[in-house]
């Protein structure tokens, strides 16, 4: 029975689909005007983890990822640039595919984009408006008047007359109330710009998921996903907007990852301190930094550092250890391993605990897998099946482990590798000791460890 924390609710929630056996969730994306941060790769993992289990359990699922394509932002970045804006964000949106099928993270089943949403935004507004909800304040800007809406705060839990009293605002003359938000901006000199009842503007950014959530998902659907800096006032406000405007309820759950933090700071742009998925990249495998990201519970802060990227790279290491030279079972035959597996991400999708039910899994191979070869070959293809649900372990184990980390070199070809290998194990059998240990030391100088199996000698990068 699956739970999920529901951050609207405060607890866990037994997930009770609006349709039985059908799932629509959406997930806020990215904005396209830099390369993507391990920040946005948290979003990207956990979401895709969250979406290849929902199947895995037998539901029809509808995965919508939106792309927020025009925002002041891009347009700032594409004059700095001297470029026109369509050419940033298509190379933006290139490289945000190029970072998600290195990560393994597979594409949602919807991905629609802001600038082609435009008559879903005026719709949206327009009905707004009908209901008393929106206003065109004294600088052509169009706003939503959140003190007409009775459940604003419901989300994040702040009241408005709280915020008034604690929070500073940006002081907007145009507004009737401080907070107050824009669904339509006026278009300046040089903006691109959209034809829409209330003049010629782009909206603001809180409208475009309103609009394209309920057009790919309908006015109510199961869940809504983000990371944890989106709950104020980003959703917040889609809630206002959503339910304001058709007058149903909009998510039933609400689902929220959170930081990844450097040095115990949030890792963001705006405060310079972040690194980009094609940085880490160039350190570390992909599936390494996949797995550091689901080594902890999604809603648990992620503390980015080399150590802890090294850590994911020795675990990896050791489950496809565990798997290399076993012959994998073509039917998978569920055991206990599998009902603990499901019992941890039935939690809220605890992948921690789902891991921890991996590396039990790998241990019982490494013990078996030279003595009983048909268990091991089962216990290998139900290891490899509960890792998909992870998106990991899917490479050949031999590969993975021959292939040195990220762009590392041993200086040593394969040819060179396996000959010496040879030479300790001619060593070994004249009893030159001495030289075969040599050989065994040499070969971890350059970081290549020797294993001895039954079945003869292995190696791997360290």
């Amino acid at each position: 029975m699956l739970k999920i924390y529901n951050t609207l609710s405060r607890e866990k929630e037994v997930f009770t689909p609006k349709v039985e056996g059908k799932v629509g969730m959406y997930v806020c994306g990215m904005t396209v005007y830099d390369y993507c941060h391990i920040g946005h790769a948290r979003v990207m993992v956990v979401f895709d983890i969250v979406a290849r289990y929902l199947r895995y359990s037998g539901y029809d699922l509808t995965y919508v990822r939106n792309v927020t394509d025009i925002d002041d932002k891009i347009i700032q970045r594409a004059n700095e640039n001297k470029e026109e804006i369509s050419e940033l964000t298509e190379r933006f949106i290139d490289a945000m595919h190029e970072d998600e099928r290195e990560l393994s993270v597979l594409p949602p089943d919807i991905e629609p984009r802001a600038t082609k949403s435009m008559d879903d935004i005026i719709l949206m507004i327009t009905a707004l408006f009908e209901k008393g909800l929106a206003y065109t304040g004294s600088n052509g800007d169009v706003f939503y008047a959140v003190d007409k809406f009775a459940n604003y705060g419901a989300l994040s839990g702040k009241k408005l007359d709280e915020l008034q009293a604690g929070e500073r605002v940006d002081v907007n003359l145009a507004k009737k109330n401080p907070f107050d938000f824009v669904l339509w901006k006026k278009s300046k000199v040089d903006e691109p710009y959209w034809n829409s009842p209330w003049g010629r503007g782009r909206p603001g950014w809180h409208i475009e998921c309103s609009a394209m959530a309920t057009r790919c998902l309908g006015h109510h659907f199961d869940i809504h996903g983000g990371g944890m800096d989106l709950q104020f006032p980003h959703h917040e406000n889609e809630i206002a907007q959503s339910e304001g405007a058709t007058g149903e309820k909009f998510v039933n759950v609400w689902m929220h990852n959170g930081f990844v933090r450097i040095n115990e700071e949030k890792m963001s742009k705006s405060l310079g301190n972040f690194f980009t998925v094609r940085e880490v990249l160039k350190q570390y495998r992909a599936e390494i930094v996949r797995f550091f990201v689901l080594s902890s519970h999604y809603r648990s802060p992620l503390n980015y550092s080399d150590e802890q990227l090294d850590d994911a790279g020795s675990a990896v290491t050791r489950l496809y250890t565990a798997l290399r030279g076993v012959v994998v079972a073509t039917d998978v035959q569920a055991t206990d391993y599998t009902l603990r597996f499901k019992q941890a991400m039935d939690d809220d999708f605890n992948t921690a605990v789902a891991v921890a039910v991996l590396f039990d899994m790998a241990r019982e191979l490494n013990k078996i897998k030279n003595n009983d070869v048909e268990l091991a070959a089962q216990l290998a293809a139900e290891l490899k099946e509960l890792s998909s649900v992870l998106g990991i372990l899917q490479d050949d184990p031999d590969e993975f482990l021959k292939t040195a980390d990220g762009t590392q070199d041993s200086g040593l070809a394969e040819q060179a590798i396996e000959a010496l290998i040879a030479q300790r194990i001619a060593a070994k059998k004249n009893k030159d000791w001495a030289l075969a240990d040599k050989i065994r030391d040499d070969l971890k100088a350059q970081g290549i460890v020797l294993e001895d199996v039954a079945t003869g000698t292995s190696w791997r990068y360290e």
